[in-house]
């Protein structure tokens, strides 16, 4: 009897030992490098959110754990880090990976856009999210919404203009498709990550910069050196960031993973859009006591926004096809809405 018990104890203790291990053969644990670090209010906050809120869901069995910027790759070169499986994720913006793929920045901001639930319906219900899937899976990535925020301004400057027409020739960090926009209006525009834009604004290499919301500029300093904020946000009245993550790798995550980490995204993305909108008056009047102009554009300036991206729109569609399915999708899916929103609501 008593080899029997000690057989038995054994066999459990076996059967513990195995399930032990498979249990930590089956959890999760990457890196993941942030575009904005940690102290940067809502983007770089809601990386770290996210970060938790998967640990915490899933009691510590995944772990996207947080690296600042820049830590393991330059920010701006994370999709071939990710591709390339250097680096397990990244909370970054397709507006960052347009240097390889131009019309990639739609799902991020579209100049004179939707709003945030708009945006969210036709990514979901409009073909946007098909799109984007296809396009990142042809290049081994996935991409998860992952981060919603409010409208940001228009731009820092360091001394006040009255017309569009005096931006000519100006440097200025722009991003996305709203660069395209500023070009066009004669505006030599350079693409930026955040923690580089304060030195370049320091030393003189660009002369004016737009970046975020008001909470985000008052994080990078903007204000010391540029006293002239400009708003609205055209280019950008809700922006959509991502969870950029290789493809193999996420096939081979089984569902139960997979449904922590989309959890948590959707869980940030509702976190952070109500967290941009309800902390940006506290930021606003901490940038008047620092000096800060608020100029808002004319609507007369504002068409002139508008007419040169509507420019852009016929040029790039020509010229590049996917630049064209994509914006024929989301302007097909916009053309319906309209019906809602005009019944829907106030004006």
């Amino acid at each position: 009897m008593f080899l029997y018990g000690k057989l038995l104890i054994n066999l459990i203790f076996g059967i513990y030992l195995i399930f032990s291990l498979s249990c930590y053969a089956s959890s999760v644990n990457w890196r993941m490098q942030s575009v904005w670090g940690s102290q940067v209010a809502i983007n770089g906050e809601a990386a770290v959110y996210f970060s938790n809120k998967v640990r915490e869901i899933s009691n510590d069995d995944v772990q996207l754990r947080f690296h600042e910027p820049n830590a393991l790759v330059p920010s701006l070169q994370l999709w071939d880090a990710v591709k390339n499986g250097q680096v397990d994720a990244g909370y970054t913006t397709p507006g960052y990976h347009a240097g390889k793929i131009p019309a990639v920045s739609f799902f991020t901001a579209v100049p004179f856009g939707p709003n945030a639930s708009e945006y969210l319906g036709w990514m979901e219900y409009g073909g946007g999210q098909q799109l984007k899937d296809r396009i990142y899976g042809d290049y081994g990535l996935i991409s998860l919404n992952c981060l919603l925020t409010a409208p940001e301004t228009a731009g820092w400057f360091r001394r006040k203009f009255n017309s569009v027409d005096e931006l000519r020739g100006i440097d200025m960090r722009f991003f996305g498709l709203g660069a395209m926009v500023m070009w066009k209006l004669g505006v030599n525009t350079k693409l930026l990550a955040g923690g580089d834009i304060y030195p370049a604004l320091e030393k003189g290499v660009i002369d004016a910069t737009e970046f975020s919301m008001p909470t985000h500029d008052l994080s990078y300093g903007f204000y010391q050196i540029a006293k002239y904020n400009y708003f609205p946000g055209w280019h950008q009245q809700t922006s959509i960031n991502e969870l950029l993550l290789n493809k193999r790798k996420w096939n081979r995550l089984s569902n139960y993973h997979q449904s922590i980490i989309s959890t948590a995204c959707r869980d940030t993305m509702l976190w952070s859009k109500v967290r941009a909108d309800a902390k940006q008056v506290p930021a606003m009047r901490e940038l008047k006591k620092k000096g800060v102009t608020f100029v808002r554009w004319s609507d007369e300036e504002l068409a002139k926004f508008k007419r040169a991206w509507n420019e852009i729109l016929k040029e790039k569609s020509a010229q590049d096809s996917l630049f064209r399915e994509i914006a024929t999708s989301m302007k097909a899916f916009r053309k319906d809405y309209s019906i809602w929103q005009k019944y829907g609501y106030l004006h």
